[in-house]
């Protein structure tokens, strides 16, 4: 028997940072809009934009290792931190 592997985080979405990402941009003194953290996402070298930034907090895709660690140095904190 083969064991089944599922590319879907345990709540069933594309990633399992999204939710640490919305987290991170609304709990700012400032809130971050989703394009204000796209601009400050490709200030850093990721092509990525408003509707990119809504459809990874939403679970609808997955994120690449380059823009893991892209939203890790945005935000301050660790690439370990965001896969909590």
């Amino acid at each position: 028997m083969y064991k089944r592997y599922s590319t879907k985080s345990p709540i069933g979405t594309n990633n399992i940072c999204g939710n640490k990402i919305k987290e991170f941009r609304l709990s700012k003194p400032q809130p971050y809009s989703q394009r204000m953290l796209a601009d400050e996402m490709q200030l850093h070298g990721a092509d990525i934009d408003k509707n990119i930034i809504q459809r990874i907090e939403s679970g609808e895709r997955y994120v690449t290792d380059i823009e893991l660690k892209i939203f890790a140095e945005v935000m301050g904190i660790t690439a370990d931190e965001l896969l909590r």
